[in-house]
């Protein structure tokens, strides 16, 4: 079974950076897209951003310019470089991994506070 591991959370002043990443536990054979999602108390989840098999990416609009989303398919990893970091993005992360001809694989979920 493949799980995917998160980690690079933790707490960053207002401006500051942080990276993520998402590790799969077992073999991916199939190809995949990234995608990362963040939802903060009383909010719903929300699509930060996301990179396909061919490298194509997208982001919200509220982190755009500010954050960037990558991939390393031999690692079998996603990250996520989030830069000038403020109090709004404060969030837990998930990431998932939309494996083609298998379905969505998610991670539990990482939390990233901004604050001084």
């Amino acid at each position: 079974q493949v799980q995917l591991v998160e980690s690079g959370g933790g707490l960053v002043q207002p401006g500051g950076s942080l990276t993520l990443s998402c590790a799969a536990s077992g073999r991916i054979t199939s190809i995949f897209d990234v995608a990362w999602y963040r939802q903060a108390p009383g909010k719903q989840r929300e699509l930060v951003a996301a990179i396909n098999s061919g490298g194509g990416t997208n982001f919200a609009d509220s982190v755009k310019g500010r954050f960037t989303v990558s991939r390393d398919n031999a690692k079998r990893t996603g990250y996520l470089q989030m830069n000038s970091l403020k109090s709004e993005d404060t969030a837990v992360y998930s990431c998932s991994f939309y494996v083609y001809g298998l379905g969505s694989l998610w991670g539990q979920g990482t939390q990233v506070t901004v604050s001084s």
